[in-house]
């Protein structure tokens, strides 16, 4: 039986050309980027090399990229670095509910530091108001931390409308670019964005290496010390194999980057419309209007989550319900919990469908299908009343 991989949210598979140019380096380019001899100078010319190239896509200077472990990381940096380095100007950093954990966590770090932080709700769809924003921040407000695009629902935030907010005000503002960079188009000079992170295995690059944009002129405290890799923003020798092989994925995510989102939308149609004949009872969770193509999340009510996640790997389909899983329990998810505070049932039965490399039209058809047998299966004969 052909497994059917539609969890490209949580990781997605490393593209070939990418192990190739990895595996180039691996060979016969492992030198360290700090030596001065030859092996050193030619490690050091392939970073430079990867970091002009991801500079040239994102159309920012070299000099504004750090790389990292990944987005965690990256996330972690700009938000606690920021903070630590400039609690002087004061303590308040604004952030929504539905973040992803690492800048959520990052957030809870603070507050056990002294700082202060905002929340901001979301609506239905899962997107932040404006108008919250406008009220929350304050003349103590140093960060904004808004997410791009949900890793669990793919809503979009407003992000040049929350930048065009912030221009007259100091509060600098940080974005988690992790889920939508590959899928949709990221000019960062034509957004007024402080610090963007930004994570490889996301886009078909290798699991371990992410970056950091730090606009100039952005001052940061590192997370790390000893040597002063990265204009001493962050220590320790370089992933070369994994920086050259994150900027091929890079490289490639650019190439039909539209013609892909096309086929990403028409996936998520066919996928709904199948379930919509089906006569089975399901929601869609997210916006419509402002939404990453390639993420498609449905609940089904009545229908417990693991049941179906297990169900739906013995038909060899591989998908996530976007929530912790602990010790064998599976959580509700927080972005659900965030935008349907008052409906159990649906962020208890959600499942997150998310489309990449190698998926056929014809697999996300007979992905449908079998979805549509599960939940019959499993479903309950009551109505779900929302």
């Amino acid at each position: 039986m052909e497994t059917i991989y539609l969890d490209h949210a949580a990781t997605s598979p490393i593209h070939p050309e990418v192990v190739k140019v990895m595996m180039e380096v691996y060979e016969d380019n492992y030198g360290n980027p700090s030596s001065i001899h030859q092996t050193g100078r030619k490690a050091r010319s392939s970073l430079d090399k990867a970091r002009k190239l991801i500079a040239q896509y994102l159309c920012v200077s070299e000099s504004e990229l750090i790389f990292t472990s990944g987005g965690t990381e990256s996330d972690n940096l700009a938000i606690i670095g920021y903070a630590l380095a400039n609690q002087k100007k004061g303590k308040h950093i604004i952030t929504s509910s539905i973040e992803h954990h690492a800048t959520l966590h990052a957030c809870q770090e603070l507050e056990r530091k002294g700082f202060t932080v905002t929340y901001l709700p979301v609506d239905e769809t899962g997107r932040v108001s404006l108008s919250d924003l406008k009220e929350a921040l304050t003349a103590e407000t140093i960060l904004v931390t808004i997410m791009y695009g949900n890793n669990e629902v793919g809503t979009l935030q407003p992000i040049n409308e929350i930048s065009e907010l912030l221009k007259d005000h100091q509060a600098k503002f940080h974005t988690d670019a992790v889920q939508a960079c590959g899928v949709i188009p990221l000019f960062l000079n034509e957004l007024a964005i402080d610090l963007v992170s930004i994570s490889a295995h996301k886009l078909n690059g290798p699991k371990g290496v992410g970056l950091l944009y730090i606009k100039e002129g952005t001052v940061i405290q590192p997370g790390t010390f000893g040597g002063e890799q990265e204009r001493k923003r962050r220590a320790g020798t370089e992933n070369v194999a994994g920086v050259v092989g994150f900027a091929k994925a890079f490289e490639i995510a650019q190439k039909n980057m539209e013609i892909k989102n096309e086929q990403f939308k028409s996936f998520s149609r066919a996928f709904f419309d199948i379930l919509e004949r089906s006569g089975i009872d399901f929601l869609y969770n997210g916006n419509q209007n402002h939404q990453l193509p390639h993420i498609f999340n449905v609940s089904f009510p009545h229908v417990s989550v693991e049941a179906m996640l297990v169900n739906l790997d013995m038909e060899g389909i591989s998908a996530s319900s976007g929530s912790a899983c602990t010790a064998g329990s599976i959580e509700p998810s927080h972005v659900l919990v965030a935008m349907f505070p008052d409906h159990k049932e649906r962020y208890e039965s959600a499942i997150r469908f998310s489309f990449g490399l190698n998926n056929t039209l014809k697999q996300v058809e007979e992905a449908a299908h079998k979805t549509v047998k599960v939940v019959k299966r499993l479903q309950k004969s009551q109505p779900f009343i929302v």
